[in-house]
This record gives C-alpha cells, structure tokens and sequence, in this order.
C-alpha cells in the first residue's frame, strides 16, 4: 500500500469510528459503514450475535466421562446463557435448559445474590453456573433465582424452588440424593427423593449470616462459598459470619431512580473484618461442633477440603498479616484440629487452588520457596517426600492426578524449562519422581484445561491471535476426541466481514530493575512506518493477577483502537503474577510505584520509535489500571497527553483489608508508604488530559475513591472529564453503556491526541 492510500484508508476509518462517537448522527455511520464494512464500529462489537462467535463456556466432563456440558450465549442476546450439553461419542450438542423457555421474564435478582456475581465477575443472566452429583446421574442450575435440576436417564428439568427469596450458591450434593443452598442467610437441605427441606441453620439474620462467603473471601480470597459437602453426605462443614465488628461505611448508591444510603459493611485496610467460624453438622446426629482455629479470631479462613474418605477435613489458615499459611488437619466429630504444615514468606504468602489429597492419605500443595511456584509432596503428616515440579517458571495451577500411572498434570507458562509469560500450556510431571515435565498440548496458543477426576481426559480451551476462543474434548495423552464449539473462523463467523482488519500482534521485552518485561503492540490496517501514529497504552498491572500479554485472541475492542489509527500497546509490569516472587514482590509496601516506573520506562521507549508520535500517547485503564493511568499522567518522565481512568482506587487505606495489607501493610505500620501511593499530592503535576470514570453505586472501588480526586481537582481549577454511570457496581454491564462506553473512549481520544498518523511533512 502506498504511503497516499495508507493514509486516505486511516482518514476513512477515522470518519467512520467517529461517525459511531456521541458527537454525530447514527445515519452518518450507517451510510459511513456502507462504504468500508471491514471497519469495526462499537456498534457491531455491543450487538448480537457475539463476533466472538459461539464461545463454550463453564465446559466441564460429567463423572462417568461419557457427557460434556458447557454454557453458550444465546444468538439473539448474548447476555443470556443456556446450558448444553453434547455426548463424547457421535451425536451433535443438544439444548439441555433452556433459561428463558424456564424463566421467560427474569425480574430483579435480590441485593445478596447482585452482590455475590459482582464478586464472582458475572454479569450474564440466564444459567451462570452449573454442577454435577458425583455419579453424574443430575446437572443443578440455579435460575434467576430458583433451583432447576436436569436429569441425564430421560433429559427431564425438574423446579425445586419458586420463592419470592432467592437461592444462592445452590449445590448437589457428592452422592446425588440431596440439593443445598441458602437462602435468608440460612443453609437449606431439599431431599431429592422426598421433595422436603430440611433447614441446616435457622438463625441467620441481620449480621450474621451461614454458609456463605464473606465479602473479603469472595472479592480477595478467590473463595466464593461458605459451605462443603463430604464425600459421603454425612458432614457439612460450614462457616457463620459475624459482620458487626466490620466498620460501616455509609455510601449512595445512586441509580437513575435516585439515590439510596447504603450503610455497608466495609472492611478497609488497618481496621477490623469479620470475624469467621467453621462448624461441621453431622447429618445423622444433627450435632454441630465447632472447628478449633485457634486462639487468635483475627485471621482468614482461607481454603476447606475433605479427605476422599470424609473422615478428615483440612483447613487453610491465612494470618492477617499473610505472611504465614497453616494447614490443619481437623476431625470432624469433634472438631479438634491438628498444625501438620506451614507456608512462610517475608512479603506474603499467596493463596493457591493446588492442595489435593490422594488415596493413601498424602498430598500435593504447591508453594514458592524456591523462589518460583511448584507442586510438592507431602506424608499425610506434612512432611516433604519429594518435589514434583522444579525449574526457572512458575506453575499456575495443579490440573489433575491419575494415581494409578503416578502421572500429575499442571498448568504452565514455560518451554524447556524456563518461563514464557506469553504463553501457556498443561504438562505432565510424575508422583514418583522428579522429571522434567512434558507438555501434552502444543505450543504457540493460550490453553486453559479442566481434567475429569479420574485424569483420563480434559477439555480443552486454546485461542491465539488468529484463533477465537475453541473447546474441545481431548483424551489424557492430548488426542481429540470431539469439538465442543471448533467455532472456525471461515466465511460463516460473525466477525469474518471483519477479518482482513484483524491485527497481527508483534512481541518483544524490556528490562527494568534487572527483570525483564513484556510486551505486546498492535498496529493499524495498512501500517507505514514512515509515518507517526499515535498510542494507546492499555494497563492493568495490578498484583494478584496473571499475565495481560497473552499469546491469545485480544478483545474486539483491541480491534476498533487500530480500526480508528491508533497503535495499541501493553506491557506488564512488574508486581503482576504468575511470574517470580521477586518478579511479584517488587511492590511489597510501595503499591503501584515500581509498576508506574515500568510503564514510564515503556513509555519512553515508545517515544524513540519511529512510527511513534511523542506528543500524542494515551493511556488507559480500569480498577488497578485505572490506578495506574492516574499515575503515569502525573510522571513527567511519561510525558502522556491524555488518561483515561475507569474505578480507581486513589488512597489505598480507603480499600479493603486482605488485598491492600498482603501488598501494603497496614496504614499503622507503614503511613509512609500510603502516603507515597495517595494519587491527591500528585495531581498537581498531571501532564495531560483526563477523563475520570466510576460507577455510582460501586461496592468494592467505592465512589468516594473518584468524589475526593474531583473535588480536588476542582478545588484547584484543573479541568478534566467525567462519565459516571448511575446504578453500576465496579464494571460498566449491558451492552448499551459499553457502547455509550466505547463511544466515550473514541470521542475522547480523538479529541486529545487524534485518530490517525501523520507523515514528517503534515
């Protein structure tokens, strides 16, 4: 393409994008549309169907092996999920419920339950989650509220529930006679065979509340349930929250039918949370003992698994500190309890899903003592027997254990032994032995992989930069034995009138610190690296989380940033995870400093580049990226011309107690370094334009986080943006506002550092 046609191609995308923006009539950009339809519009991305195409979700291989069900969006409402299922053998995936043939009108869920899919990200409706008895004869769906449960011998959908209250985290049970859940803050049993309830508990109200997952461990602790079955029915272990010694934070939650005070229960860095039991209910006695954690209460409650025999429950106890991981060993009967081992750090130790307990009585648990994350053997007493896992990369999780072959499978982002961030794959390691892993599914992608119990087969997920999201049925040595979804990308795909745009991504990385960085960027259709273009650095950053820069199929939104002339780019940064745990505690009691030094540093590496125009890189991004983007507009050194910052936290002991004390301390013992992070001192040096964005009604990020910058910012005469969304929590929901969202993003960009490159001579 010549130089005169890249850029007449880049000035008809921009006409286009903008033609979408809220500044222009939706007739320009019809008629706009009709001349390029390559060009992607946010208008087409929030539409369905999905130009993902039909992405299997929640995949998951019934107990006998012989069912796969998953969820799939439906094609005219993407928001809305069915359950499906498809046989392992020949036959083609069928229906299994369907939610709006069920619950034709889906009225307002209870605040409870709103609360828990915030927590849990989920913000479809229909059928969200999904499970299986243990024999695999039933799949439990809650529904809007209520209980269904299909039944695989003749495909039959039975109603448990139909209460003005809802069910939530509904389960059934190992054995499949019984179907649990709470609800009024109180744990219910429903008998399969009778159709009774049967209440567990009867006294939660107001503050106290049973078996369910406190705020901290659904938002923070990656636990999102309250109570846990044993393997053979006879136990339920379960918690009892008391939130009364949790500060109230009294916030609005303005919607577009008012404002509402909601007095919450917040429990911020430094001040108290609150405070957790675990009791076992024995089925048959009806006695209920309490587990012995200890003398000190002030600690988390962090992971709660049964031994396959039911005759012992193991507990992970979180320090609040988090600086020390106890495993107990607890006898159910009586509930007293036992220390068998203890992870220890001097930054913090980090939760993980890894614990597994074999038949024999010992188990795997992983850790990083070795300055990486690997998988390790212990006696049923906790002492170490061997290593399974050992090299210069970190394991992401445990995936699976065939105790007849001794072989152990995992997930990893690695090659020949050492860490590939950009890339991730499952591998086999060895009980017996320490080996060098093997990797059962290919290179070059992005795998996610859930592994039957038995560790014959797994389903597959695999996407790239070329391939959309695919799920598969693949035997344990990797062969596959059927498409879920193949969801080719050929003539037929929703996004294929889009395809020639599609972006091939260039990767490389930068040292900082003696770590080393990596990165993605793409770049606009018909790209001319004689010319200069403006930049959108995408940022997330924060701890906790895995890699951003992924070998995998980007967001469509990716796609409308090149679509408008912009080069995209995003580098991670150190203090993210699955990396090392020097790599990870870099940012131990300075949130968010090392992090805006390295996006600093990516900043002005973009700026030596010669497609690249100094003077009209953005930034942008949500929560901790939102954070983040605040930040690096105050850097000097980053020189950025404009952010934009979604749900920010802006003064970190306004923030919740388990995710900002693992990484800060507390505000008693480390004022220095809350200090250092506050975004309100550094305002004065932002170098650019911002556009500040938040929900009014979030519960996590609460409002205030935004309320004291724009107050200050005012106080100073300092004109910015704003988009406020009444009624949201901590994500933007619904395809209307993610478009009105979209549309603000380009509106704004065009504005402040244009759509399009321009050659040395413009």
């Amino acid at each position: 393409m010549t130089a005169v046609s890249a850029a007449a191609s880049l000035l008809a995308m921009r006409d286009i994008l903008l033609a979408s923006t809220i500044l222009l009539l939706a007739g320009s950009a019809v008629a706009q549309e009709a001349a390029d339809p390559s060009i992607l519009t946010p208008e087409r991305v929030f539409s369905s169907p999905s130009l993902n195409g039909p992405v299997a979700k929640g995949v998951s291989l019934s107990p006998d092996g012989q069912l796969v069900a998953f969820l799939r969006s439906r094609e005219d409402d993407q928001n809305v999920q069915d359950l499906w299922a498809a046989p392992v053998g020949p036959g083609e995936p069928y229906k299994l419920i369907d939610s709006r043939a069920l619950v034709p009108d889906a009225g307002e869920l209870s605040e409870a339950e709103k609360a828990r899919r915030e927590r849990m990200r989920i913000s479809a409706r229909g059928v969200v989650e999904y499970s299986w008895d243990k024999q695999g004869r039933y799949i439990l769906a809650p529904l809007e509220g209520d209980i269904f449960l299909a039944t695989r011998a003749d495909g039959s959908v039975r109603r448990l529930t139909e209460t003005e209250a809802d069910e939530i985290d509904a389960k059934v049970s190992p054995l499949g006679n019984f179907v649990s859940y709470v609800r009024d803050q109180d744990l219910v049993v429903y008998d399969l065979a009778t159709g009774r309830e049967t209440p567990v508990t009867t006294d939660g109200d107001g503050l106290i509340t049973w078996a369910t997952a406190e705020f901290i461990a659904q938002e923070e602790m990656d636990r999102d349930t309250g109570y846990w079955w044993s393997p053979d029915e006879r136990y339920i272990a379960l918690t009892r929250v008391d939130e009364s010694p949790v500060d109230v934070v009294p916030r609005f939650e303005i919607s577009g039918d008012g404002a509402t005070v909601v007095q919450q229960r917040y429990p911020r860095a430094g001040r108290p949370n609150a405070l957790v039991e675990l009791y076992v209910q024995d089925r048959q006695s009806g006695r209920r003992v309490k587990v012995d954690l200890g003398a000190n209460t002030d600690i988390y409650l962090a992971r709660v698994d049964w031994a396959g025999d039911g005759k012992t429950l193991y507990v992970q106890r979180h320090s609040r500190d988090q600086k020390t991981l106890d495993l107990l060993s607890v006898d159910p009967a009586t509930g007293a309890s036992r220390l068998i081992l203890s992870q220890k750090a001097d930054a913090w130790v980090d939760l993980n899903n890894d614990f597994r307990v074999l038949k024999d009585g010992r188990f795997l648990w992983s850790n990083e003592d070795s300055g990486w994350r690997h998988l390790y053997l212990y006696d049923r007493d906790g002492r170490l027997v061997r290593p399974i896992t050992r090299g210069d990369y970190p394991v992401k999780r445990l995936d699976g254990v065939d105790e007849t072959t001794g072989d152990v499978f995992f997930t990893a982002s690695m090659r020949d032994g050492k860490e590939l961030p950009i890339e991730q794959q499952m591998f086999r390691a060895s009980l017996n032995r320490t080996i060098d892993p093997v990797a059962v599914t290919p290179a070059g992608g992005w795998w996610n992989v859930s592994v039957n119990g038995p560790a014959t087969a797994y389903v597959g997920n695999y996407s790239d930069p070329k391939t959309p999201p695919q799920s598969a049925l693949y035997s344990i040595d990797g062969q596959r034995i059927r498409w879920i979804e193949e969801n080719r990308l050929d003539q037929s795909h929703p996004f294929s009138p889009y395809v020639s745009h599609l972006p091939t991504p260039e990767y490389g990385t930068l040292q900082s610190h003696g770590e080393t960085l990596v990165w993605r960027m793409t770049t606009p259709p018909g790209f001319d690296p004689s010319k200069k273009y403006p930049v959108v650095m995408q940022v997330y950053g924060g701890p906790g989380t895995g890699a951003g820069v992924q070998k995998s199929w980007q967001p469509l939104t990716n796609q409308l940033l090149t679509d408008a002339g912009y080069v995209v780019f995003r580098v991670d940064n150190r203090g993210e995870g699955d990396r090392s745990q020097r790599f990870e505690t870099s940012i131990y009691r300075r949130l968010g400093l090392a992090a805006v030094e390295d996006q600093t540093l990516a900043a002005q590496w973009l700026k030596q580049q010669p497609y690249v125009d100094p003077d009209r890189i953005a930034v942008m991004g949500w929560s901790f990226g939102g954070f983040l983007s605040l930040l690096t507009l105050t850097q000097p050194e980053a020189g950025l011309a404009a952010a934009m910052a979604g749900a920010a936290p802006t003064e970190w002991s306004l923030y919740d107690t388990h995710y900002t004390e693992r990484y800060m301390s507390t505000p008693q013992e480390n004022p220095e370094g809350y200090a250092e992070t506050d975004i309100l001192p550094r305002l004065d040096d932002l170098t650019g334009r911002l556009l500040l964005m938040h929900g009014m009604a979030d519960d996590n990020v609460i409002f205030a986080n935004a309320t004291r910058v724009i107050d200050a910012l005012q106080a100073k005469s300092v004109p910015f943006e704003m988009m406020l969304y009444p009624g949201q929590r901590h994500g933007v929901r619904g395809d209307p506002r993610q478009l009105q969202q979209w549309r603000t993003y380009l509106d704004f960009l065009d504005r402040t550092i244009g759509p399009r490159s321009v050659s040395e001579t413009d």
